[in-house]
């Protein structure tokens, strides 16, 4: 097994695991702990997405000493292990510290993006942008289905004795590597950059951007599939497996996107592009307001293209103003952006919804899309008189 391969595996093994249970926590705490309200839900994927922003600047300097393989072997076992008494507990505020804990240690795996880049020619880097980004999409619709059968067939809390099975195989892969490899604990030399650097007039705009954009996305994915149920109810439409798939379909878009911009590369002017995608994307999201089932599918398809091209094109840009020495620290300061973004969302949408109702949340992110495009056409005459290294 050649070791980009490997990487590839452990990705989407992975992001599945962890993406199982993400569109059914509001199920999750009312059946394992009797706990019905929506801003618990919330709090809760805020107190997630703040773990990892914060854990992991500091996996990162751990890398600079130790080879992120055996890291991984032992960041993943414990996970595991955290898992399993995930599963164990009745106690909520047990359940809280346990899972931030096994949060902490799988945020290591964020290391594979910039790992694999600094494995690679600059020449593929961008193209790898892409493929991630689809890998990121495929791991959700896994996911979403394996989450949505596993929760008909069995109990909400067994998700994370699947989660620690998963560990234990990437710790098997991870394992298996260092034995062909012959890694040893120590990093390679140049695993690092040289030098710091601090936020550039581009990361510091696109962070920005990202910031409301994934704010505006995040706002609609906690509670989209009680939405789709109530929308449905009575219907076989309603059930928990086919609502995973309706909740899973921008994934599938994301391959399609990858195929297609294989066949045929979009404009490089990747300005363009966001923009286009923010106002299609708007329309998506009116679309999936309505109470009809057949609009809210059409618009799940329209908003489901218009992710996938500003997810990719983000980072697009965000790699085309930099250069490979500073590509991890470059990438890290839209990570934290984007958490930024998620985690206002996260503490903000159960109240929202509890007030509001659900399809008021489409109608709010098709609001950000368009401070976003705003901000595009404001920021564009500026970025085109910049060099192409700021």
């Amino acid at each position: 097994m050649k070791l980009r391969t490997a990487l590839i595996l452990l990705t989407i093994v992975s992001v599945t695991a962890d993406t199982m249970i993400l569109p059914f926590y509001s199920q999750f705490f009312s059946q394992a702990f009797g706990i019905d309200s929506l801003a618990h839900v919330g709090y809760y994927l805020a107190a997630c997405c703040l773990t990892v922003m914060l854990t992991f600047p500091l996996w990162a300097k751990v890398a600079r000493h130790v080879h992120e393989l055996p890291l991984w072997v032992i960041t993943q076992t414990l996970a595991g292990l955290l898992g399993i008494a995930c599963y164990f507990t009745t106690s909520l505020w047990q359940f809280w510290l346990l899972s931030q804990l096994m949060l902490c240690l799988k945020a290591s795996y964020l290391l594979i993006y910039p790992y694999v880049l600094r494995l690679e020619e600059r020449d593929s880097h961008l193209g790898l942008v892409g493929l991630f980004a689809v890998l990121m999409q495929l791991g959700g619709i896994l996911g979403a289905v394996i989450g949505g059968f596993l929760l008909e067939q069995f109990s909400p809390r067994s998700l994370y004795l699947w989660m620690a099975a998963s560990d234990a195989l990437q710790v098997l892969v991870c394992g298996y590597l260092m034995w062909r490899l012959r890694q040893g604990w120590r990093t390679d030399a140049h695993a690092g950059p040289s030098k710091p650097r601090g936020w550039t007039p581009h990361v510091l705009r696109l962070g920005l951007l990202a910031m409301v954009f994934y704010a505006s996305a995040f706002f609609i994915r906690p509670f989209f599939t009680p939405f789709w149920q109530e929308l449905n109810a009575g219907s076989w439409l309603a059930s928990v497996s086919v609502s995973g798939w309706i909740f899973a379909l921008p994934g599938w878009v994301a391959l399609l996107g990858l195929w297609v911009n294989h066949k045929r590369p979009g404009s490089d002017d990747h300005g363009q592009v966001l923009l286009l995608a923010m106002l299609y994307g708007m329309v998506g999201l009116w679309l999936q307001a309505s109470a009809d089932t057949a609009l809210v599918l059409i618009g799940r398809l329209i908003y489901a293209w218009a992710l996938f091209q500003i997810t990719v094109r983000l980072e697009l840009w965000l790699f085309a103003h930099s250069e490979p020495e500073f590509y991890g620290q470059d990438f890290s300061k839209l990570h934290l952006m984007q958490n930024v973004g998620v985690i206002a969302a996260s503490l903000s949408v159960g109240h929202w919804v509890s007030v509001w109702g659900a399809a008021s949340t489409f109608l709010l992110a098709s609001i950000g899309l368009f401070m976003c495009a705003l901000a595009l056409l404001w920021w564009r005459p500026s970025q085109a008189r910049q060099p192409s290294h700021s």
